[in-house]
């Protein structure tokens, strides 16, 4: 409740390091990085650092972090969507994304809740993952 932080469990690549973190409101992990959205809408992130997933100090007006593997996920206050990271299978390619509400980060693809209550997603679609062209009238709890 104080906006820091603390981690357990495996730090081979540094993702538990964050004792230093202020003014969290969420956070989000994946096996290899931790990544904490800050109280003033910016971005920290530690851990594994082989694709970029880490690259966040230039985000702003940010409302919604996810680790996914090896790439993270940014909501801006605006409904856009930014990332940074591992892109083999398309999973980053939410340029073009808006009116997004909340985001989430898998292993191989985002989803994106539009406002209106439909889904948005971007990666590789090897079992299903991707099969989201019915999904209508989700709402936020």
């Amino acid at each position: 409740s104080d906006g820091t932080v603390v981690a357990v469990g495996n730090n081979a690549n540094g993702q538990c390091d964050v004792s230093d973190w202020t003014d969290i409101i969420a956070v989000s992990a994946s096996g290899s990085h931790t990544v904490g959205l800050k109280a003033d809408g910016t971005v920290v992130a530690v851990g594994q650092q082989d694709f970029g997933q880490c690259n966040v100090s230039e985000w702003n007006d940010i409302v919604a972090v996810s680790a996914g593997q090896m790439y993270t996920v940014g909501l801006k206050a605006d409904g856009t969507v930014v990332t940074c990271g591992y892109n083999e299978y398309g999973q980053c390619d939410v340029s073009g994304w808006t009116d997004i509400v909340a985001v989430s980060a898998g292993r191989t693809h985002t989803v994106g809740l539009k406002s209106n209550g439909t889904v948005v997603v971007a990666g590789i679609d090897t079992t299903g993952q991707c099969d989201v062209s019915d999904w209508k009238g989700i709402k936020l709890p």
